[in-house]
């Protein structure tokens, strides 16, 4: 099997990497050499994993931000939102990785919570998306709910007064009722937005998604994230990336093995990091992705990763 040179060094808040590329493309980190010296008392703003598999990583990511019964409180009505936007398997980085959405929903159950709702508001048939994702599967094989998306009456309208442009929006009912909501996107590039990550995640909670393509997506993407019920974390998914052809893909040379996962409360930092990871894989300046400085300017969250407390592991 022929092997690539080593390409551009993988740039996170100071933290390098390096790709090589031997048809699976696995990613691995010059300074990820083992998790740096932390305390008990210590606290972070963004957690970093890079190497494991998705259930490992999530397991590592979330104990460094403190466990995931911090965010989860007994008797909670939860959903996690997962981008189940196409019909397409696991293996082409469409859509956030079932193993990963099976080990969240575990673990907000074992904090307590009372019930774990999923869905997308998908774009090919969401009975397609939901099977063919794999995601229904691992959703309800530990319990969780998986409801449809795709009638305008599952959405009630909100105002959102920090917005730009998008002044209002209707709200999945299913996110609006529950306690607390995690958003967990998969990293992909996006042929209109440039890059998809956590802010472009909360599209799939909106019904009238039309109206951000006709008006400016950018600054759209921007106001959904001032929504006040904002996600009590935010799970970048990186284990596959889609690096072309995105948000669809079309086959497996689109995808590269990165094994990666970023967890955050911060969606602007979240998603900074995550632009930066990809800018190495593929070419995609952090100031091409307007959306992420528009949402930085609304206060939904910081581009200022240097002044973050991060944690980088290697696995």
């Amino acid at each position: 099997m022929d092997r690539r040179d080593f390409l551009r060094s993988i740039a996170l808040a100071g933290a390098v990497a390096t790709i090589r590329d031997n048809k699976a493309m696995t990613l691995m980190s010059q300074h990820f050499k083992g998790e740096s010296p932390t305390t008990p008392a210590e606290t972070y703003d963004l957690v970093a994993v890079l190497g494991g598999e998705p259930t490992t990583m999530f397991q590592k990511a979330i104990s460094e931000l403190g466990g995931m019964k911090k965010f989860i409180s007994k008797g909670q009505k939860v959903v996690v939102k997962p981008n189940i936007g196409w019909d397409k398997t696991p293996d082409l980085a469409a859509n956030t990785n079932p193993d990963l959405i099976k080990e969240i929903i575990k673990q907000c159950y074992d904090a307590g919570a009372s019930e774990v709702i999923v869905f997308d508001h998908t774009c090919d048939d969401w009975k397609k998306c939901y099977t063919n994702s794999g995601i229904e599967a691992a959703a309800k094989a530990v319990g969780a709910k998986v409801i449809p998306a795709d009638l305008e009456s599952y959405y009630n309208k909100v105002d959102l007064p920090k917005a730009q442009t998008l002044k209002t929006a209707k709200i999945h009912k299913a996110i609006l009722e529950s306690d607390v909501w995690i958003n967990v996107p998969v990293l992909k590039n996006h042929g209109g937005a440039k890059m998809s990550i956590a802010m472009k995640n909360l599209m799939g909670i909106v019904w009238d998604r039309r109206y951000f393509h006709a008006n400016n997506l950018q600054q759209c993407i921007a106001d959904i994230s001032t929504f006040s019920k904002r996600p009590v974390l935010n799970i970048v998914d990186a284990y596959r990336v889609m690096k072309d052809n995105g948000p669809r893909g079309r086959n497996e040379a689109d995808v590269v093995l990165s094994k990666a996962l970023f967890i955050s409360q911060d969606i602007v930092a979240v998603d900074t990091a995550a632009t930066n990871f990809f800018n190495q894989i593929r070419e995609m300046p952090l100031e091409d992705i307007k959306y992420i400085s528009m949402a930085d300017k609304l206060n939904s969250g910081t581009m200022q990763l240097n002044k973050l407390k991060i944690k980088r592991i290697r696995i």
